[in-house]
């Protein structure tokens, strides 16, 4: 008995997305439990050798264990990810606006060490003209 699209009524496109969105949690499931076991610095090379087997082998008690066995960990694995890149993107911020001062201000630093006897006339009027050029 062959169907066609046609023959699909409300019901089986409603249980047929309802499939699709459960295949698509189970893939999602699947990459985060494997994530987790390759990102987990508390666990041997070994264990994580052993998780992988246990998950390939028998793929929904796998997960399913692991996630009760180590799902506390895998939400302070996210956290301590998600803080390490806030982090560095904090860093970097902080870099660029730092490295980057306003004309005015290098004009200012540079009137200084004029000031103090560290720059010449002739070195200050060109570290001025290369601050107001840039």
């Amino acid at each position: 008995m062959t169907r066609n699209i046609a023959d699909f009524g409300t019901g089986q496109v409603l249980w047929s997305m309802l499939w699709f969105a459960m295949f698509f949690i189970w893939i999602w499931l699947l990459i985060a439990v494997f994530a987790d076991i390759f990102r987990s610095r508390d666990m041997s090379g070994w264990a994580k050798a052993l998780w992988c087997i246990f998950v390939i082998v028998l793929p929904y008690l796998g997960v399913f264990v692991y996630l009760i066995a180590r799902g506390h960990k895998m939400q302070e694995n996210n956290v301590r990810a998600a803080q390490a890149q806030a982090e560095a993107q904090r860093q970097y911020i902080q870099s660029v606006a730092g490295s980057s001062a306003s004309t005015a201000d290098e004009i200012t630093r540079l009137n200084d060490l004029k000031a103090r006897g560290v720059l010449t006339e002739a070195e200050f009027q060109a570290a001025k003209t290369k601050a107001l050029n840039s």
